[in-house]
């Protein structure tokens, strides 16, 4: 252990070197963040704030939307401030902190994405025991199962890199604290460990993708005996489910289902399941349901009214 106490602090090279880059890049960054923020925690308060939302459906979707926020928010602001600041050194405990929130939030989505195939599953093809097998109960255990791999997932990642020599160099060529970018800094063969980063994180995004898609292809089979009406409501619910999946497991598979190496293209697929995918959850899920727009417009208009009553008359 002596041999890693020679790093306290990793140095990012960030995503571009050039200063009229950085700008735009931050001016990007910046405004997708906030847009991110805003859809997230619009469609949590919408849920909590509507009683026609309380099916597990939207119990599940407040709690992805929560997660897709936290996830967020542990890389976006830093990689934000960062392309402005000239100095992009992060300290060793910080660094193992991003990679920790990171992995458990990124982890409990993958398995809240299941959880909220299975729930589809049950509507769609159960829906006469639905409200009896996915009771209140059912969904906050599946909900805590949700947190528990994540956490476990994550724990795992941080303990093999936490027991790392790191004795030099100290530039990490990403913007955030990630397995691979690390695994290359330490000094130590590293080849056995990143093994286990690909059984651990790759084997996971592989499985639970592959279970997804046998799943949906379940549910869309069982629709051939549903009503026109039925099927359609169905087919919109499941397309912006599916859409989610294949956005943030394809880039997940990419990173992480390989031997250990870094590609300079991996600092985009990053950007893709980091930034651009919490930001374009909530639109996917909001735009395709009549319901959860309704609820948006009917909260909005309740706002507006309350503004209006405490506003006093001129």
């Amino acid at each position: 252990m002596g041999q890693r106490n020679n790093v306290t602090e990793f140095v990012f090279l960030g995503l571009t070197q050039n200063p009229d880059g950085q700008k735009a890049l931050f001016v990007l960054f910046l405004f997708s963040y906030i847009v991110t923020m805003v859809g997230n925690l619009l469609i949590v308060v919408t849920v909590i704030a509507s009683p026609s939302l309380g099916s597990p459906m939207y119990f599940f979707l407040a709690y992805l939307s929560l997660m897709d926020a936290v996830f967020s928010t542990s890389v976006s602001p830093r990689m934000i401030i960062d392309l402005l600041s000239e100095n992009k050194n992060i300290s060793f405990s910080a660094c193992m902190g991003q990679l920790f929130i990171g992995h458990f939030f990124g982890g409990a989505e993958i398995f809240l994405l299941v959880m909220m195939a299975y729930d589809r599953y049950v509507a769609i093809c159960k829906p006469l025991h639905y409200l009896t097998i996915m009771n209140r109960k059912v969904c906050i255990l599946l909900l805590l199962l949700a947190w528990a791999g994540g956490f476990v997932h994550s724990v795992i990642q941080l303990v093999f890199v936490y027991s790392l020599p790191f004795c030099g160099p100290n530039v990490i060529d990403h913007f955030i604290c990630d397995m691979y970018p690390l695994l290359k800094l330490a000094c130590t063969d590293t080849y056995f460990i990143g093994l286990t980063v690909v059984a651990n994180g790759g084997a996971i995004c592989m499985l639970v993708f592959i279970l997804l898609l046998i799943s949906y292809g379940i549910i869309l089979n069982s629709l051939k005996t549903h009503s026109q009406e039925r099927r359609r409501k169905a087919l919109s619910t499941c397309s912006s489910h599916i859409t989610v999946v294949v956005f943030f497991f394809v880039p997940c598979i990419f990173m992480y289902v390989r031997p250990v190496s870094n590609f300079p293209i991996d600092k985009f697929v990053t950007i893709f399941y980091t930034i651009i995918t919490p930001m374009l959850n909530p639109l996917i899920y909001t735009l395709r349901n009549s319901e959860m727009k309704n609820c948006m417009a009917k909260l909005w208009c309740k706002m507006l009214s309350i503004d209006r009553i405490r506003m006093p008359p001129h």
